[in-house]
């Protein structure tokens, strides 16, 4: 049995006429009549009750046609299913982040214009490290990943800029810098700072530390972990300072302040979509191309002063 005996079949049934079913098929009538027939024999079953002018289901054919119409359903269904998936339309897209870069907005706006988009992808997000992420990437564990550090290290992948981003001093409320209107570098030079970093990842440190450099100190690092949330909350704590992206501000941790640095020491992170040279998922390069129409309607900003707000003082 072909689905093309159960077509015929609902086609005789619902028409209930051979003639009219074969011209609603486009095939000749006495080919119907005979598949009809050896559809009844391979059954073992009478599905029709025959006269001369016309031809009506019986109480098999009745039930057999609810049970044609469901499997006819299916697929098509399953046809469709596998066309949207090699659109891209369907499937699932394996997301990795950073802590910073999963409340950027532009990264946030991405996934909410690709979610509207393409509804039947399930998408999975996993928040991790850089190194971590890009290594998974690597892997084909995850298809695309946001990341705050360059990829140079992994020739397999290639990358867009999302954003770039100027950075502020996270310092504990109370501090003596706490409320600045800037922060020079080299005011930091004796001060304890809390660094964020993963093994054999490059990221904002390696700037930070460079910018120190051309200030004429090293950062004394006296407390580390692997989460930039975690540095905001030792901050909190009292156990030093730290430089970290300006969506982090978004943590209104009110034992933190943050403020900006001075505009001859700022410099800019930043944050990065990183994929395979040969991404072959349309799920994936739907979410690329959905990337690149971000970026393209809002180009990344030249750096430039701040505005000063009005009645402050520079420290």
């Amino acid at each position: 049995m072909e689905l093309r005996h159960l077509r015929y079949f609902v086609a005789v049934a619902e028409e209930e006429h051979i003639t009219r079913a074969a011209r609603r098929l486009g095939i000749q009538q006495p080919p119907l009549s005979q598949q009809i027939q050896a559809l009844e024999q391979e059954l073992g079953v009478s599905l029709f009750t025959r006269s001369p002018r016309s031809i009506k289901l019986n109480a098999a054919g009745k039930l057999f046609l609810i049970e044609a119409r469901k499997v006819l359903a299916m697929a098509a269904d399953a046809v469709q299913r596998v066309r949207d998936f090699d659109l891209g339309k369907e499937g699932t897209l394996r997301i990795g982040m950073t802590s910073s870069s999963s409340i950027h907005d532009r990264t946030l706006e991405i996934i909410r214009r690709y979610r509207v988009a393409n509804p039947l992808v399930t998408m999975k997000v996993q928040e991790g490290a850089n190194h971590d992420l890009l290594l998974a990437l690597e892997q084909e564990a995850l298809d695309v990943v946001f990341v705050r550090s360059t990829i140079e290290r992994h020739p397999a992948l290639t990358s867009i800029t999302i954003d770039m981003e100027d950075v502020r001093v996270a310092l504990p409320l109370g501090h003596r810098l706490a409320d600045a209107e800037a922060v020079r570098l080299v005011d930091l030079a004796d001060e304890n700072f809390v660094r964020f970093r993963q093994p054999n990842a490059s990221g904002i440190w390696d700037q930070l530390e460079a910018a120190c450099a051309r200030s004429g100190f090293a950062p004394k690092v006296t407390d580390e972990t692997p989460r930039i949330l975690s540095a905001i909350h030792m901050v909190a704590g009292g156990f030093g300072v730290t430089v970290l992206p300006n969506a982090l501000t978004s943590f209104r941790n009110t034992a933190v302040s943050f403020v900006p640095l001075s505009p001859e020491d700022s410099f800019r992170v930043p944050l990065t979509m990183a994929f395979r040279q040969y991404a072959d998922a349309q799920a994936a390069r739907r979410f690329i191309a959905m990337a690149k129409a971000v970026v393209e309607g809002h180009p990344i900003a030249r750096p430039g002063p701040e505005p000063r707000p009005a009645g402050r003082k520079p420290a």
